[in-house]
């Protein structure tokens, strides 16, 4: 297969990767297979997740930040789109180590940047790459789909519309982090299927805390793993991502703070 152009060497069986709030009650997932089955048949297809909170873009970007880069070399589709049918642009972007497709609203810069950065950007609207009818309200199925299998079999991002200046693309507003001399304090990035509370800080910033520390006021272990606490205990860590992360030994940390995506987390020594 040849290399892309416009992004990283195409590989011998394509690879697209799939991040949605579809949820799995509906078709809407098996419509987007469809498409790429139709267009790409040789396309191993990788579902990441289909369970991101409706309408949270920044679940969603978190959790394909942190997927991309362990992913084979391929087009990463993700559709998390409340603003699907309004002004808002479909983009794709190359990075150097992938393609990205999905709604220009802050969704997929983050996995941009885990794949080396945007090194080329553009606005889909190539009607001969998309499906024939194209639904206001379905754009991952009439739009993303069809332009991802394009890009899969080695089309040329330039040919799905015109280029886009990477500094204008949309951004997510950047998350607090405040750092004082007895800690910091942080915003929630997400929150994982066993309640695992993320923050938006990196994990260095727990170099140097004590071994016990206080998580929104309450007693922590600072420790490596879940294990550190005891059962029922609060301990604070890096994650596999490289961030803060705060978990309850056999129990839900999200449950015990009481806190969402956004609001702040203070991590002090005790």
């Amino acid at each position: 297969m040849a290399s892309h152009p416009d992004g990283p060497p195409a590989a011998s069986r394509p690879c697209v990767s799939l991040t949605t709030d579809y949820g799995l009650a509906d078709g809407f997932v098996a419509a987007c297979h469809g498409v790429l089955a139709r267009l790409a048949p040789s396309a191993r297809v990788i579902d990441v997740t289909h369970l991101v909170p409706p309408a949270d873009v920044r679940r969603g970007a978190a959790v394909l930040a942190q997927t991309v880069p362990y992913l084979p070399v391929g087009v990463h589709v993700g559709v998390v789109d409340p603003g699907v049918g309004t002004a808002r642009r479909g983009i794709a972007l190359a990075t150097p180590g992938g393609l990205l497709v999905g709604p220009d609203n802050g969704l997929l810069l983050p996995a941009a940047a885990a794949l080396g950065g945007v090194t080329a950007a553009v606005e889909l609207t190539n009607p001969a790459w998309l499906a024939p009818a194209v639904s206001r309200t379905f754009h991952g199925r009439d739009v993303f789909a069809p332009v991802a299998a394009r890009l899969a079999l080695g089309a040329r991002l330039v040919e799905a519309g015109p280029a886009v200046d990477p500094a204008e693309l949309v951004r997510l507003p950047e998350p607090v982090v405040r750092i004082d001399a007895a800690g910091f304090d942080a915003e929630v990035l997400t929150v994982d299927h066993f309640g695992n509370v993320q923050l938006a800080a990196p994990g260095t910033l727990l170099d140097g805390l004590p071994a016990r520390v206080r998580v929104a006021g309450r007693p922590a272990v600072h420790g490596r793993t879940f294990g550190d606490a005891a059962p029922g205990g609060l301990v604070v860590f890096a994650d596999s991502a490289g961030l803060v992360a705060v978990a309850v030994h056999t129990g839900r940390a999200v449950d015990l703070l009481g806190v969402g995506p956004g609001d702040p987390v203070a991590v002090t020594g005790d």
